[in-house]
């Protein structure tokens, strides 16, 4: 990571547990750097907010659900822990709850872009 002296401290800051990360990817760093900033490019965020203002919850259900299993997956443990949330509300059909959700997971999810841009390619 070229933004900070300290990566693992850096990613910590973005909510991201690099020592969790490392051990579920058999400390593969290259693997996990890879994965991680194809994120960027992941669109589920994106068409969580477009299913919830159309009043979709099915399709917003899917779509958080799709989003909670790729970033826990990648050890973004703030994104992940509200995204459960949002896929709870979303599973019990509580639409508004979701959308109420909505702000703390756009924050969440800026301060994990922010950390990721920073990745060296």
């Amino acid at each position: 990571m070229s933004t900070a002296n300290n990566p693992v401290e850096a990613l910590a800051k973005g909510g991201i547990d690099y020592a969790e990360a490392m051990d579920r990817f058999g400390g593969n760093e290259a693997l996990y750097r890879r994965l991680a900033v194809k994120f960027l490019d992941d669109r589920h965020f994106e068409a969580l907010e477009k299913a919830l203002e159309s009043g979709d919850a099915a399709q917003a259900f899917r779509e958080a659900h799709s989003l909670k299993g790729i970033v826990g997956n990648l050890s973004f443990t703030d994104l992940y822990r509200i995204s459960c949330h949002i896929s709870d509300a979303l599973r019990d059909g509580n639409i508004v709850a979701a959308q109420e959700i909505m702000a703390p997971l756009r924050e969440a999810r800026v301060s994990v872009v922010e950390v990721l841009e920073g990745f060296s390619a």
